[in-house]
């Protein structure tokens, strides 16, 4: 038997935040989900209930949380818990030498707007993320298990798995309640088998978190 097996991790965006949440601070609520977001919960997890998925981790955010536990109830059984590395936070901020010449100003730009206590925490949360969530798994058994999460979590873990440049998780969005899966099989390369996948929502709850003019 070997000594560690495949690790299937599934990565969701949470569902449309409800004005509160950062993604709309002007707004007076607790920053939950929309209906909407709660239809895309339910419907991500009916996407993954025959999935033999045995634990969801979920940031502490409610955006996250309630999105993890609609999820959850879908599932029938696995185990749902809070953890700081699936978190909202910005994982790596790179030089202006590391960006490419033609986006280095624009992606700057994009980043100046986060907080000093996200820049300071951060990378060792993006650490002990790919520490607790990327690789195969000790013992013989494969495990499956969901992460919920924010759009910066799903595209720094989508560059750890390519083993892309660290700056490269910049431009890697993901829409509320979509579908990402990445493998870590032993003596294999790591790959991801589904990115950004919508296919559990109908039309009218697809590319939300989106800025209108990229929604395909």
């Amino acid at each position: 038997m070997s000594d560690t097996a495949t690790r299937y991790l599934y990565l969701a965006r949470h569902g449309e935040a409800a004005p509160g949440s950062p993604d709309a601070p002007d707004a007076p609520d607790g920053g939950g989900l929309t209906a909407a977001g709660r239809r895309q919960a339910v419907l991500l997890g009916r996407r993954l209930a025959n999935r033999p998925i045995t634990a969801v981790h979920h940031g502490p955010l409610p955006r996250a949380a309630q999105t993890a536990q609609l999820v959850g109830e879908q599932l029938g059984g696995a185990a749902v818990s809070v953890c700081e590395e699936a978190g909202d936070y910005v994982p790596y901020v790179p030089p202006a030498d590391e960006l490419p010449a033609d986006g280095a100003e624009f992606l700057l730009r994009f980043l100046a707007g986060a907080s000093a206590e996200e820049l300071a925490r951060g990378p060792e949360l993006a650490r002990r993320a790919v520490e607790r969530f990327t690789g195969p798994v000790p013992g013989g058994e494969e495990r499956h298990e969901l992460v919920v999460t924010h759009a910066f979590l799903v595209g720094w873990l989508v560059r750890h798995t390519l083993d892309a440049p660290r700056w490269r998780w910049l431009g890697l969005n993901a829409a509320n309640a979509a579908l990402t899966v990445l493998r870590f099989t032993p003596g294999r390369p790591s790959s991801v088998l589904l990115l950004n996948d919508q296919g559990h929502l109908p039309e009218d709850l697809r590319w939300t978190g989106f800025p209108p003019e990229l929604r395909c």
